[in-house]
């Protein structure tokens, strides 16, 4: 098995909120994507899922900025990520994960796996 990254188009430049996030469905399942216009780059993808929780709530959480660094707060149990490495402030030991996006024309772009079988001769 190999794997390849593809990026895909999520959303458009007028679903996004400025200073929040969305959330969008991929192939890897539900991401935020945060729009934060003050900054560069502005836009900021992580994993959905809030990982002392398990829900898919980070798209909700207030951003911020701590120590120079974009950062969200989760909702619920309110541990901050940071947009760009996906690290909690709280608990080093627990990261979400973080993708790759741009901006393409109107459209959000976000680079995802892509895994392939590859045939095996016997």
């Amino acid at each position: 098995m190999r794997t390849r990254t593809c990026w895909n188009s999520v959303c458009t430049v007028d679903d996004l909120v400025p200073e929040s996030g969305i959330a969008v469905w991929t192939v890897d399942g539900p991401v935020a994507v945060f729009y934060l216009p003050h900054r560069l780059p502005a836009l900021f993808a992580i994993s959905h899922a809030d990982p002392f929780s398990g829900a898919n709530v980070l798209a909700r959480g207030i951003t911020g900025d701590l120590g120079g660094e974009p950062i969200v707060a989760s909702p619920l149990y309110k541990q901050h990520f940071n947009l760009k490495t996906g690290a909690c402030l709280e608990d080093e030991s627990v990261r979400v994960r973080t993708y790759s996006v741009l901006l393409d024309g109107n459209r959000i772009l976000l680079e995802t796996r892509e895994t392939h079988q590859e045939a095996v001769a016997a």
